[in-house]
C-alpha cells in the first residue's frame, strides 16, 4: 500500500486535493493530510479523513509523494514533491516563480506547461508534466447548485475577489442589490473566504427571493448552476469559463477576450443582457482559450497526477540536478512548524 500526503496551509486546498484523495483511495493506497500553520479551518475536515498532527507522524507515515496546492513545501519531510497549484493565476507575478521546492509540477493546460518548461532550462531541477487540475474534475458532472427559493430565471453568480485593490464589491454592489430587488434575473452571491465583513453587510441585508447568498465552500455546483458569471480579478473567472459560458467582470487586472470586461458600474445590466442573448463569437473566442488553459474535461485530471508522479518515481532524478539547499526557507519552515529533528 503506497502513502500519499496532502499538504494544505488554506482551505481552499480542500476543493483541489479530495479528487485526488478519491483517486489515491480508489487504488487501494492510503492518503494523509498536513495542516501548516493556523489558516486552516478544521471543522472542515470529513470525519474518515486521516490526519498527521506533526512533522513527526509525517515522517513515520512516509510518504512517497506530498502534493502541495500551495507555494512552499519543507525539504525535510519525505517524499517526492508535487505541485499542483491553488488556481489559473498565470497573470500574477508569483504564479511562475521557482521556490526550489518542488520536484514536479502537474500544469494545468498547454500556456502552463510551455512556461514552466522554459522555467526548466534555468533550473534543471525538476519536471513538468500536464495533467489538467483536480480541482474541476468534478466540475463537469457535478449537480448543479438548488437552493429553498430559487425561480425560473436567469441565474447570475457573483463571485467577488477578496483583495482590497481589486475587488469589485464596493463598486458594483448598488446595482446588483437594485437589479435584485425588481426581479429581473437571480443572483446567487459566493464571497471569498477573506472577504472583508464590511463588503459583505450590504448584500445580506437584503437577501431575498433573487438574491441568495451562498456559504457552502464547494464551488462547483455554482458553476454548473448560473448562466453568467460576474467577477473582477477572481481566478474561479477560468474554472467558469471551462463550462463554455460567459464572463463578465469589472475592471480586470489584465483581460482577456474570452470575456466582456466594463469599467463603469452602470454598464453591468446592459451587459448581462447582451451576453444572455448569445455570442457566437464570444463563444469561440472562450473555447479558444480553454484550450490553452485547461483542454481535459473527462474529470481524470487526478488519474494523470497520480500517473506522472508515479512515472517519476519509477524513473527517478535522472537528468535532473540536485535541488538547491534553500536553507533559509527550511529553518523558517522548521521554526513554524516546531522540528529541529535532523
Amino acid at each position: 500500500m503506497r502513502h500519499y500526503l496532502l499538504y494544505i496551509c488554506q482551505n481552499y486546498a480542500f476543493e483541489i486535493l479530495r479528487p485526488l484523495q478519491r483517486e489515491i483511495h480508489e487504488r487501494g493506497d492510503k492518503v494523509a493530510w498536513f495542516v501548516e500553520g493556523n489558516d486552516v479551518n478544521e471543522a472542515l475536515f470529513d470525519k474518515n479523513e486521516y490526519r498527521l498532527h506533526s512533522i513527526g507522524e509525517v515522517k513515520q507515515f512516509n510518504p512517497i509523494a506530498v502534493f502541495i496546492p500551495g507555494n512552499t513545501v519543507p525539504s525535510f519531510i519525505p517524499g517526492l514533491k508535487v505541485q499542483v497549484f491553488h488556481g489559473f493565476e498565470w497573470k500574477k507575478k508569483g504564479h511562475f516563480r521557482i521556490r526550489d521546492c518542488f520536484d514536479l509540477y502537474c500544469t494545468q493546460g498547454p500556456l502552463f506547461t510551455s512556461k514552466f518548461n522554459e522555467l526548466k532550462q534555468q533550473h534543471p531541477h525538476f519536471n513538468v508534466a500536464e495533467t489538467g487540475w483536480p480541482k474541476v474534475d468534478d466540475l463537469f458532472t457535478t449537480e448543479p447548485y438548488h437552493w429553498e427559493k430559487q425561480k425560473p430565471l436567469k441565474t447570475i453568480l457573483y463571485a467577488p475577489t477578496f483583495s482590497p485593490a481589486l475587488t469589485s464589491s464596493p463598486a458594483l454592489q448598488k446595482n446588483i442589490l437594485s437589479m435584485a430587488i425588481t426581479g429581473k434575473y437571480q443572483w446567487l452571491i459566493k464571497f471569498h473566504p477573506k472577504m472583508a465583513p464590511e463588503l459583505m453587510e450590504p448584500f445580506e441585508e437584503i437577501e431575498s427571493e433573487y438574491l441568495h447568498i451562498v456559504r457552502d465552500a464547494d464551488i462547483s455546483p455554482l458553476l454548473q448552476a448560473a448562466d453568467v458569471m460576474v467577477s473582477d480579478t477572481s481566478s474561479v473567472i477560468t474554472e467558469f469559463a471551462l463550462l463554455n459560458k460567459p464572463v463578465i467582470t469589472y475592471k480586470n487586472h489584465s483581460p482577456e477576450d474570452h470575456f466582456i470586461d466594463i469599467q463603469q458600474a452602470d454598464e453591468l445590466e446592459h451587459s448581462l443582457d447582451a451576453v444572455l442573448s448569445g455570442s457566437a463569437e464570444l463563444l469561440e473566442r472562450t473555447e479558444e482559450a480553454v484550450q490553452q488553459l485547461h483542454p481535459y474535461n473527462d474529470g481524470k485530471s487526478s488519474q494523470r497526477i497520480i500517473d506522472a508522479t508515479l512515472d517519476m518515481i519509477n524513473v527517478g532524478f535522472e537528468g535532473l540536478e540536485k535541488k538547491p539547499a534553500n536553507i533559509i526557507r527550511n529553518l523558517k519552515l522548521r521554526k513554524k512548524l516546531g522540528y529541529w529533528k535532523l
